[in-house]
């Protein structure tokens, strides 16, 4: 039977993705493994790879186009097959059907890009509801859907129900529909109306980028759900400025890599994320979840907005690897070429404007981190030292925290191990 080739999940934030380009035409042969398409996410841009063999039939959906995780991107027929209409993802029957089938198209027809479920007829007549994913696990393994419970919205069939089924594992619980007419048991404020703006002749409207729609609802979600509170410092950067340049000096003859301020300040945070572990963590309703190894998010800015991919395992990398990881995820985040994986495992972040001239700032908690740290540019001003008026080199850092997990006099303490850090250097280097 032909095979839907579908909007894969790529992300654990994903919810729908835009198809960037097609690399196959309709008619080309696919084999297992080929890139058929590129698919930009919440998060990067990535290669989509043919799950299945066969001939390219039908294009759904175009290129620039955006639809839900598990919508239809295509038809794949097997050797030997001819175009049916046996997939419920297919767009709606265009000529009028005869009155005995009417009811029937009714039912199964419907728009490519909202993915409904495949249906299937009981016995009884009753119809059943059933995602492609499972309806395709279910077919290899001789699984009757019949007998299945299905736990997604309004009982449909997913993915997880039937791999239970196939395991003998408990399903999960169906997700309840909401009872009609039933006051809720605590009346909620109504949720505030966003002000729009009155768009002129003369404005220009862009459409939202999955990653720049991502963007917009995380930051919502952390600043009305997380209590943040902020605290700031300044501190000495003239030793760190006379060792990098001591270090760039000698890299040059050796291993050719050089090392920013960035880099050190990223060491500066492992350092004294180990010598405050408590900042290392996250709210978990009813507890609080502890780290067990670092996790750096580093904040790079792309076209589309911002991406945090991770240092991971990050108290076990040198100052060279730290350096050298950065560089190459930076390069890869602007060509959108970032995997779902390298956001995967941040336990804490950090934010650099100093490159904007920005002084300081105060940056949005990354959830469900708890501490962000923000990083403004070095300046060069008069300071007193031992009553006396000397030029130095001074730079602001800043923490935003989570205050379910983390309390005052704990973040104080931890922005006071990165300015002891970062005004010995030497330290993070032992």
């Amino acid at each position: 039977m032909p095979i839907n080739i579908e909007m894969p999940k790529l992300s654990d934030t994903m919810e729908e993705g835009t198809l960037v380009k097609w690399n196959k035409k309709v008619g080309d042969e696919i084999e297992i493994g080929d890139i058929i398409a590129e698919i930009e996410t919440d998060k990067a841009t990535m290669e989509m790879e043919a799950f299945d063999e066969g001939t390219l039939s039908k294009i759904l959906v175009q290129e620039g186009e955006s639809v839900a995780v598990g919508a239809v991107l295509g038809i794949l027929l097997e050797e030997g097959e001819s175009e049916t209409s046996e997939t419920a993802e297919e767009a709606p029957v265009e000529s009028a059907p005869t009155p005995e089938k009417s009811e029937e198209v009714a039912q199964t027809s419907v728009p490519v890009a909202a993915a409904a479920p495949q249906t299937f007829t009981k016995t009884t007549g009753e119809r059943i509801h059933v995602s492609p994913v499972a309806r395709k696990i279910a077919e290899l393994n001789g699984v009757d859907l019949s007998t299945i419970t299905g736990s997604g919205p309004g009982g449909r069939i997913v993915k997880a129900d039937v791999e239970a089924a196939c395991t003998g594992a408990p399903k999960a619980e169906p997700t309840p529909a909401p009872a009609p007419n039933k006051a809720p048991v605590k009346a909620s404020a109504p949720a505030p109306v966003a002000v729009q703006p009155t768009v002129a002749a003369t404005d220009t409207t862009v459409k939202l980028s999955s990653m720049r729609r991502i963007i917009a609802d995380r930051l919502l979600t952390s600043k009305t759900t997380i209590p943040h509170f902020y605290l700031h410092l300044e501190v000495d950067t003239e030793p760190l400025m006379t060792l990098r340049k001591q270090i760039n000096a000698q890299s040059e003859q050796t291993h050719g890599n050089k090392f920013s301020v960035n880099d050190f300040v990223i060491k500066a945070v492992i350092c004294a994320t180990q010598a405050v572990p408590e900042v290392n963590a996250s709210f978990n309703g009813d507890s609080i979840v502890q780290f067990g190894q670092i996790g750096v998010s580093v904040a790079i800015s792309v076209e589309d907005g911002l991406v945090t991919p991770v240092i991971k395992d990050a108290a076990n990398k040198s100052l060279l690897q730290i350096s050298r990881e950065v560089k190459e995820m930076a390069g890869r985040a602007r060509d959108k070429k970032l995997m779902p994986n390298e956001f995967d495992g941040g336990t804490i972040t950090i934010s650099n404007l100093g490159a904007w001239g920005i002084q300081s700032f105060d940056a949005i908690v990354n959830p469900p981190q708890a501490v962000i740290l923000s990083v403004g540019a070095i300046e060069e001003k008069p300071v007193v030292v031992n009553g006396q008026i000397v030029p130095g080199k001074r730079m602001n850092v800043g923490v935003s925290c989570d205050h379910r997990v983390v309390d005052g006099a704990v973040a104080a303490q931890f922005i006071s191990e990165v300015k002891k850090f970062i005004e010995n250097p030497a330290l993070m280097l032992i």
